[in-house]
């Protein structure tokens, strides 16, 4: 993540204020109690890894990564964008992979 896209992440958190949740956020609560979890199918590349999700209601998401830490991080990062959440907010979304076998990942 680049440092301009931080700081404006940081920004917009302290701008919005300590009370104040994206939209997006909402959104990625509701749909977590709706449709559970959002599964990932990995598959590996010459590169690396790439994850394609296999339950995602709104479309897919793909993301890749060179190591499977890097990855790990890549979907997170990738279903924060998913719902339009920016990154200064990944504490309050809370994301958590959960499964081992099928790269689950829920929403406390």
């Amino acid at each position: 993540m680049t440092l301009i896209k931080r700081v404006k992440d940081r920004s917009i958190k302290i701008l919005l204020g300590k009370d104040s949740v994206p939209r997006g956020l909402f959104e990625l609560r509701n749909y977590s109690r709706h449709y559970k979890s959002i599964n990932f199918k990995v598959g590996k590349t010459d590169g690396g890894f790439v994850a394609v999700s296999t339950n995602f209601r709104y479309g897919s998401i793909i993301t890749s990564g060179k190591s499977a830490g890097e990855l790990d991080k890549n979907i997170k990062d990738a279903i924060m964008t998913a719902f339009e959440i920016p990154s200064a907010y990944a504490k309050e979304a809370d994301i958590k992979r959960v499964g081992q076998v099928k790269k689950e990942y829920a929403f406390a």
